[in-house]
């Protein structure tokens, strides 16, 4: 994301580079810390708005998942993140190892 830019921007710039779909962001969903590499994500829940379906350098491939395909497609730090914005619930704090979801303090992130 290029750092002078709102993060709101930001993120809905990075999902039309990165699978053709234009989005407008509705609200941020949680915030999540990789605790191995130290990289903090902060992801929100968009409204696709217009654009074509297309793959990038950064996607191989772009599609919609149900909840249920979510759950067994992707690994359990990534599929969270889905989850916690499907939910009407307000942002989530969770940190990670990459694949797994740790049940630490969230405020030791």
């Amino acid at each position: 994301m290029i750092s002078r830019s709102f993060v709101g921007e930001g993120a809905c710039r990075e999902v039309l580079e990165e699978t053709g779909i234009k989005v407008e962001t509705e609200r941020l969903t949680g915030v999540y810390k990789n605790m191995k590499r130290g990289v903090v994500a902060l992801v929100f829940r968009c409204r696709p708005i217009g654009g074509e379906e297309h793959t990038s350098d950064e996607s191989l491939d772009v599609r919609w998942f149900t909840r249920e395909e979510v759950e067994s497609h992707m690994v359990e730090a990534y599929a969270v993140r889905v989850l916690d914005a499907l939910d009407a619930g307000g942002p989530q704090v969770r940190a990670h190892d990459g694949r797994r979801l740790l049940r630490a303090d969230p405020t030791a992130l």
